[in-house]
């Protein structure tokens, strides 16, 4: 691994990622093909936090958070800070100070592939995180690594510069290039939410506002009265 931080990589456009934060990360993942999604095991630290911005890496050896105080430094507002690990790791690499840090420089939030701590302060500052652990286990600052390099979380490849949102239904990446049409499809998908959620409003069923009802006899599914089902079974 070469250790090395890149100074200015290219960014997408904040305000486009904190448009794309509003859609959320469910509707922003479905709108593209449901990709980019990081798994059920980035969590936020406390409910309701949300947050979306242009993605700075920090690359850290387990237990050590060196990088992330080299990282802070590369920040600017509308950032969004996301560390990996060179190998698995769940120490509480990031708390309070560090947010009070990043919270200075204008940063969104922050996704880490390891832990974090310091829950109750991070809620009191409003500060959003999001991580695969909890947890008070300490680190060392010793070991380089890299910032603005990419990395890799939940299976998911992250650019410096892609946009990542968090919400309560976990961490979503759109890479800068996809940001255009990841703007696009959001908006078509809230449009046709907003259109099947008055149907279900007025008691339209699903089967007939998704067009399914007419699919279901080639699915081989059956209607049939209870009577009919038991003199079948008999």
């Amino acid at each position: 691994m070469r250790t090395v931080v890149v100074t200015d990589p290219p960014r997408a456009d904040p305000a486009d990622a904190a448009t794309l934060s509003g859609f959320g990360v469910a509707t922003v993942s479905e709108a593209l093909g449901r990709t980019g999604y990081l798994g059920p095991e980035y969590r936020p630290a406390w409910a309701g936090a949300r947050a979306g911005g242009t993605a700075v890496t920090a690359l850290c050896w387990p237990g050590d958070n060196l990088m992330i105080h080299v990282a802070v430094e590369q920040c600017r507002p509308g950032d969004l800070l996301v560390v990996a690990t060179t190998s698995p790791s769940t120490d509480g690499l990031f708390g309070e100070l560090f947010a009070t840090a990043l919270a200075h420089r204008g940063v969104r939030g922050v996704v880490l592939a390891s832990g974090v701590r310091d829950v109750v302060e991070l809620q009191e500052m409003s500060f959003p995180a999001w991580s695969r652990a909890v947890s008070a286990q300490g680190s060392v600052k010793a070991t380089a690594g890299a910032v603005n390099v990419p990395v890799v979380l939940g299976g998911q490849l992250i650019h410096p510069g892609d946009v990542v949102l968090g919400d309560d239904d976990g961490v979503a990446v759109v890479p800068r290039a996809d940001v255009p049409r990841a703007l696009v499809a959001g908006r078509a998908r809230l449009d046709k939410e907003a259109v099947n959620r008055a149907a279900f409003q007025r008691g339209e069923l699903g089967l007939d506002a998704y067009g399914m009802r007419d699919r279901l006899p080639a699915l081989g599914i059956e209607y049939r009265t209870h009577a009919e089902w038991l003199r079948e079974q008999a």
